[in-house]
């Protein structure tokens, strides 16, 4: 099909169309770098032949030896090969080949010894009689709720003879009654004679108090207490800051406890109302806080309350003990209002005070009280504070509490279904005392409320009774002073550890470095250099 002819060039049919041979073709397609007039590729010079085309021929034979030749080259000029000389593993020993088969890895159908134990040597293992006890035994035993101190040793197996004698060792320093549940005792154990005895005690070691630290420890066949006294700074814990949008929320998050913060809102809802507070309104809470020289606190009782009004009257109330009772008192002596007479049930009046006709007996008489229309077991609660002078059957008023309160007051309430309180109980303001019944001469469920002054009948709608509690004399002068050393207390407290001696409690005394308290709150808190609120508030008293 192809020629060795140039383009143009005619057959012997000068009229037949040229053709291009396909050596000229390729010549034709390369714009530079070949000559035109370079010989056919089929007529150059190759080095590399293909054996399996041509065989026999001259080329053939000329690829043949050149690659014999290559192959020459490629082995004559090649490396040599010699084994390096490393020497031998020495055998391994009988003992040695036993623990290595023990130790390696290999399918148990070979004869690992993988997983297995090894078979005891008669010269070095014995078989035990009985299985070994521990020397000692260290055990954290803990006080629960309603628990005795002797019975939780009993419980962490402790003989009960030995309990009782660590009990009374105890309760000669601190009554085992006023160890608080949840006290942790750290009890060693020493080695008992024979299985059926119980371990003896070696040592004892708890926190009796927030201020002592006890540890009994065993002297041959007698016990020898320790005590370690704990210099605790009883200097109040003072925070303040701005009510924000939750009076709640602004007062946890200065680390003040969540208990003490409700008997803030309590004691300052008698005042004023916790709805109009505002956002720039500023509380200060001042609580009980002891600190010990081991780093442990302890959050008490709230002390003072006061609140500070951008428009207002500002508000301190001190807890103070009058008659036995402890109550809120304003700075300039005032206490809880008390005597205001409150409905003793949320029923319509029925029957005024005077003269009437008695509906069961059927003539006019005195009706000394008022009737309030309830249904059967509405509760009754108390018109204010007193004590119960009596509650119990009165004939014609049925079932019937009295209440004594101050001033000459008394009230009384007739024709229950059933009495909630006892003759004697002290009662709160608003404290249920019975049930609305129809006990005694009644034609229907009500309650016949009654109201004395002085033993004389008073009408209860015309007559409003307002008692306050009143510090004077030497007992406001001592109210006072309290106020005053409540005031100074510092916002954080004032502690340190170094000025507190271990064996001479330091309560009270100040230093010149602030402890643990408030840090700034979105600019409502002073400025001190102290650990955060919330710091202490996350450490738990023992």
């Amino acid at each position: 099909m192809y020629q060795f002819n140039t383009f143009g060039t005619g057959g012997a049919g000068g009229g037949a169309a040229a053709t291009l041979s396909a050596d000229a073709a390729l010549h034709r397609s390369r714009s530079f770098g070949v000559r035109r007039d370079e010989a056919p590729q089929g007529r150059r010079f190759n080095l590399v032949v293909d054996l399996g085309e041509s065989i026999g021929s001259l080329t053939w034979f000329r690829g043949v030896a050149t690659c014999a030749a290559l192959c020459y080259a490629a082995i004559s000029l090649a490396p040599g090969f010699e084994p390096i000389a490393v020497a031998n593993a020495k055998p391994l020993s009988d003992q040695r080949w036993d623990q290595a088969r023990a130790q390696a890895i290999s399918p148990l159908a070979l004869g690992a010894d993988t997983g297995r134990r090894m078979a005891p040597n008669e010269k070095k293992v014995r078989q035990l009689l009985d299985t070994p006890e521990r020397p000692s035994l260290n055990l954290i035993a803990t006080i629960g709720q309603g628990d005795g101190f002797a019975r939780a040793l009993t419980r962490a197996g402790i003989a009960q003879a030995e309990a009782d004698k660590v009990a009374e060792l105890i309760g000669d320093i601190v009554p085992v009654d006023e160890l608080k549940p949840g006290t942790a005792m750290q009890i060693v154990l020493g080695r008992r004679t024979n299985r059926s005895a119980s371990r003896p005690l070696q040592s004892l070691a708890l926190r009796a108090r927030f201020d002592l630290k006890l540890e009994i420890v065993r002297k041959a066949k007698d016990y020898v207490v320790k005590r370690t006294p704990i210099a605790v700074d009883t200097t109040p814990l003072r925070i303040q800051g701005s009510v924000g949008d939750s009076l709640y929320r602004s007062a946890r998050a200065l680390g003040a406890p969540a208990k003490s913060v409700e008997a803030y809102i309590r004691a300052i809802a008698g005042k004023t109302e916790i709805a109009s507070l505002g956002r720039s309104d500023r509380f200060d809470i001042i609580l009980e806080h002891k600190r010990a020289a081991t780093g442990e606190t302890q959050t008490g009782d709230l002390l003072f309350a006061g609140l500070n009004r951008a428009s207002g009257k500002d508000l301190q109330l001190l807890q103070w003990e009058q008659d036995g009772k402890l109550q809120w008192f304003e700075a300039e002596g005032v206490g809880r209002t008390t005597g205001t007479l409150t409905r003793p049930v949320s029923g319509t009046v029925s029957s005024n005070f005077g003269m009437r006709r008695h509906p069961i007996l059927g003539y006019s008489r005195m009706h000394r009280g008022m009737d309030f229309r309830a249904g059967y077991g509405t509760p009754i609660l108390a018109a204010s504070d007193g004590k119960v002078a009596s509650a119990g059957w009165a004939g014609g008023h049925g079932q019937r509490v009295q209440l004594a309160h101050t001033s000459g007051l008394s009230t009384s309430y007739s024709h229950m279904s059933r009495i909630a309180v006892r003759p004697g109980a002290s009662v709160r303001q608003g404290q249920v005392i019975g049930y609305v019944g129809s006990t005694g001469l009644s034609t229907g469920p009500h309650l016949h409320y009654e109201l004395y002054k002085n033993g004389v009948a008073v009408n209860p709608a015309s007559v409003t009774f307002v008692s306050r509690s009143q510090l004077s004399g030497t007992e406001l002068a001592g109210f006072r002073q309290k106020l005053r050393g409540l005031l100074g207390t510092p916002i954080g407290g004032t502690f340190r550890a170094a000025d507190l001696s271990p064996t001479k409690p330091a309560a009270g005394a100040a230093s010149k470095k602030p402890a643990a308290g408030v840090v700034r709150a979105a600019a409502s808190v002073t400025k001190t250099p102290m650990r955060t609120a919330q710091a202490v508030a996350r450490k738990k008293a023992l």
